[in-house]
């Protein structure tokens, strides 16, 4: 469920017309609706029940600050990838004591910076790297808490630049390799076991690979605890899917459900890594018609947001629904929209059925929230996009459109 709707025929964010937004801000703009990100992280929050659980907010999903903010002051923690992304927690009031840190290649001067700041765990993804951070919990005279992130080789039945738990992903350390990876850290001055992790993909619409995956973390969990590692936490992941399209993914509730029944009797608190499923349908990104172009094969729609501004379609092949701004009557035509970025792969929502817009017409990509800016560039010098934060019927800009100067802040010529 989302707060985006129909009034009089305008297309709304809450109770404020993007129509509004557009002509106040420009295009092309995010914008988001904080009921909806209040809404869904209540409701995933609650679906785990008196289960202690922490809700652990992916920011990589989206890492803008007002958004960080909103759900530090739910209660929510934060499951980060690099100091620049503990750094936007802290910058936005998170609690670095309700952070995971993950991935691959965390340098020992982020492994220090989050061990000052009081980080939770840290989910190590190697041999290699329990070393680093041992040297580094030395260093500082500390014990770096740790989770191992173990690697289940579970399909997760998602697109393959996103599936992260089968044996050939870099990602997580060999199920079979986590057993004498914790008996060689209970010797290590620098570091304490913690907790397990694991984490096998994005946008899973399917509960059973999410089961499969936990059933085994669960009982190795439970393994590790009976040779008397220490540990608290078992972070689940994340990676719940959202409707783009015509999928239907799990609900909230059956998401609890798959998790409480494959981790029931670990004496574990959960921790959860959602993203998508937080922020993805929370948001829009508004952008304005520039031109039609026919040609003997095509009908061309050209927007002025490029795939800088959204690159999940020209990376994944992913499909955002469109809606323009105010409703139309009309015959549809099937049409390619198009950015301006010079690629052919600037193509952000193929032979898709359409009332021929006007130049100067409004249009929202939908369900835009996540992996969104945050993965925006400034390809062909483009500046980023402004952001919009919506609460009821005010609105405020969270973040300003980039100008042209900000394109080379920094550079010497």
């Amino acid at each position: 469920m989302n707060h985006f709707n129909w009034r009089k025929g305008v297309l709304h964010a809450e109770g404020v017309p993007l129509t509004a937004i557009a002509d106040a801000v420009g295009t092309p703009t995010y914008v988001y609706s904080s009921a909806t990100l209040t809404r869904h992280f209540r409701v995933v929050s609650e679906a785990f029940g008196d289960t202690p659980h922490l809700i652990c907010y992916s920011v990589k999903a989206n890492s803008t600050l007002a958004i960080l903010r909103l759900f530090s002051g739910l209660g929510g923690g934060f499951d980060i990838v690099s100091g620049g992304e503990l750094a936007r927690v802290r910058q936005a009031g998170g609690d670095a004591g309700k952070t995971v840190f993950a991935g691959v290649g965390k340098t020992q001067e982020e492994m220090e910076a989050a061990l000052a700041a009081g980080i939770l765990l840290f989910n190590v993804e190697s041999a290699e790297e329990l070393e680093a951070l041992d040297a580094v919990g030395r260093r500082l005279g500390r014990r770096a808490p740790f989770a191992l992130r173990v690697n289940p080789d579970v399909d997760a039945r998602t697109h393959r630049y996103i599936s992260t738990g089968l044996k050939t992903s870099k990602f997580g350390v060999p199920f079979e390799e986590a057993v004498a990876l914790y008996a060689r850290a209970k010797k290590m001055k620098g570091v304490r076991a913690a907790g397990l992790d694991c984490h096998i993909g994005s946008q899973l619409t399917q509960a059973s690979p999410m089961r499969d995956a936990l059933t085994k973390v669960a009982g190795l969990y439970r393994e590790l605890k009976a040779q008397k590692h220490p540990l608290a936490y078992l972070d689940v992941g994340g990676g719940l899917g959202i409707t783009y399209a015509d999928e239907t993914p799990p609900s909230p509730e059956e998401y609890a459900r798959t998790v409480l029944a494959a981790t029931k009797d670990t004496g574990a608190q959960l921790i959860l890594e959602p993203g998508r499923a937080l922020v993805g349908n929370a948001g829009v990104l508004l952008t304005r018609v520039l031109y039609r172009k026919k040609t003997p094969e095509k009908q061309f729609v050209v927007v002025d947001a490029g795939m800088n501004d959204l690159i999940r379609p020209a990376l994944y092949e992913a499909h955002h629904g469109l809606q323009p701004l105010v409703k139309r009557r009309g015959k549809a035509v099937e049409v390619d929209v198009v950015g301006p970025v010079c690629e052919s792969t600037d193509v952000l929502a193929k032979a898709r059925p359409l009332v021929l817009p006007q130049p100067g017409e409004l249009y929202a990509f939908m369900s835009a929230g996540a992996y969104g800016m945050s993965m925006a560039s400034n390809y062909n010098s483009r500046p980023r996009p402004a952001e919009v934060m919506v609460d009821g019927e005010a609105w405020r800009v969270v973040r300003e459109r980039e100008r042209i100067e900000d394109l080379w802040r920094g550079e010497r010529a």
